[in-house]
């Protein structure tokens, strides 16, 4: 994973990168949750959409440490 990633001349922390790709997925995952009626086997609403978040981010971040630079 390089440390930074250059976007026109702008140097963004690849981790920001990463946080926004799994903001995205968590959304389209809380769409689809909301949709099929997933929430309600959910005692805490907020509390799974935070563990949701880390563990996509937190998978994210695994699979880019496996991939060359």
């Amino acid at each position: 994973m390089p440390a930074q990633l250059d976007i026109y001349g702008i140097l963004i922390p690849s981790l920001a990168g990463l946080m926004v790709i799994a903001y995205l997925i968590v959304s389209v995952i809380r769409v689809i949750l909301t949709r099929v009626g997933g929430y309600r086997l959910v005692w805490h609403r907020s509390l799974f959409n935070v563990a949701l978040y880390v563990l996509i981010l937190g998978a994210l971040v695994a699979i880019t440490q496996k991939l060359p630079t």
